[in-house]
């Protein structure tokens, strides 16, 4: 993940320099302060949420990883008192590490099975496959390991996010950990670290295919489905080390093959901290927004999600983020080449760890302080 900061809890992290990344050139200007008409509705409190979802075919539930190891269910907008997925012994949790994320695919309404994202106890990469018993609760002893990518020093830069587009799995690693990527993982074609990686999770022997390279921690990542429907493109917010955090945007299929630069360029930097030197391998793809450490305190983006829900007016088509340590939302109008009208949404939310969707594709923002919130109409 990209936990650093504030909370004795977080101040463990920052000694560990987990996340950080990108500006633009010229460096990123101050936000337009701007009111909008979209407010904050809490939908309950939880043990460290890092991501919030919902599942096809269940409008009304809301589902919420705890990274401890625990998946809670809202049905209704009530929790539930029992979780529906509880895998606390096999996650190593604390820090960058936990139980990360959870995403069901298209048909999961008729087939029942989904997936999830988490650190096991030897600090190992896995996604592993289950399936419900019913709406509300997961099937014991219907695990199926599907990835395990190994993550032998570092407890960070763990990636964290799963995504389905049509069948395919997509998810995202980070580089391995420490600072400047010393074994060049992002860059090296034979290490599935620094990543993003696809499968198709029903094979009998799912096929682990590398998609794009030079990623330091993509923690959060989603695909644009509205600014050109029917033909989605990737949003990456990928986590810097030491001075710039970015924005990646581009079509799905420019991603195949695409390499994103780091650890050669940091943000469109490139790259002078720790085990700096990796040549530029030349024809990256260029951050379409970054911005500096030093815009109010940042440290770490929260990559979120271009605004399909059309009740929230005054951002829809827009993609909202925010910044672990800044916790300030924040909205821009994503572009190919550059993004435009970068402003707050006057909204701050406390350590937030990542935005998700629902079924009905409201979104929805955490707090790793507890709180989840839905963004809604004002």
């Amino acid at each position: 993940m990209i936990f650093k900061k504030t909370t004795p809890f977080l101040i463990v992290v920052l000694a560990l320099g987990l996340p950080s990344c990108g500006e633009a050139s010229p460096p990123a200007t101050t936000a337009k302060q701007t009111r909008t008409g979209v407010g904050l509705k809490r939908v309950g409190d939880f043990a460290s949420p890092v991501y919030v979802t919902g599942a096809p075919g269940f409008p009304h539930l809301l589902f919420v990883v705890e990274q401890g190891g625990t998946v809670r269910v809202l049905r209704h907008g009530h929790k539930l008192r029992r979780p529906f997925l509880d895998i606390r012994g096999l996650v190593s949790s604390g820090g960058e590490r936990g139980l990360l994320s959870i995403a069901f695919p298209p048909d999961y309404r008729r087939d029942g099975r989904f997936y999830v994202y988490y650190t096991d106890r030897a600090g190992n990469i896995r996604v592993d496959g289950f399936r419900r018993r019913s709406a509300t609760r997961a099937a014991r002893g219907s695990r199926r390991a599907i990835v395990q990518i190994p993550h032998p020093v570092n407890a960070n830069h763990n990636g964290g996010q799963l995504q389905f587009l049509g069948h395919w799995l997509y998810f995202g690693t980070g580089d391995g950990g420490s600072g400047g990527d010393p074994p060049n993982n992002a860059q090296n074609p034979q290490s599935r670290l620094g990543k993003r990686l696809r499968v198709h999770p029903r094979e009998i022997d799912p096929h682990v295919q590398t998609y794009s390279v030079g990623l330091r921690n993509p923690f959060r990542f989603s695909f644009d489905r509205v600014t050109r429907p029917g033909r989605p493109r990737l949003a990456i917010g990928d986590v810097g080390q030491n001075r710039y955090e970015e924005v990646d945007y581009l079509p799905v299929g420019a991603a195949r093959g695409a390499n994103f630069g780091w650890d050669a360029l940091e943000g469109y930097a490139p790259y002078s901290g720790a085990n700096s030197g990796t040549p530029d391998p030349g024809g990256t793809v260029k951050p379409i927004f970054a911005y500096p450490h030093s815009r109010d305190g940042s440290c770490s983006i929260i990559g979120g999600y271009v605004v399909a829900d059309r009740r929230l007016r005054d951002l829809y088509k827009r993609y909202v983020y925010a910044d672990l340590c800044e916790g300030e939302l924040r909205s821009l109008v994503p572009h190919l080449r550059r993004a435009s009208g970068e402003r707050r949404l006057g909204l701050h939310v406390d350590t937030p760890s990542s935005f998700g969707e629902d079924d009905r594709h409201r979104l929805y923002v955490c707090s790793l302080e507890g709180p989840v919130y839905r963004l809604v109409a004002r």
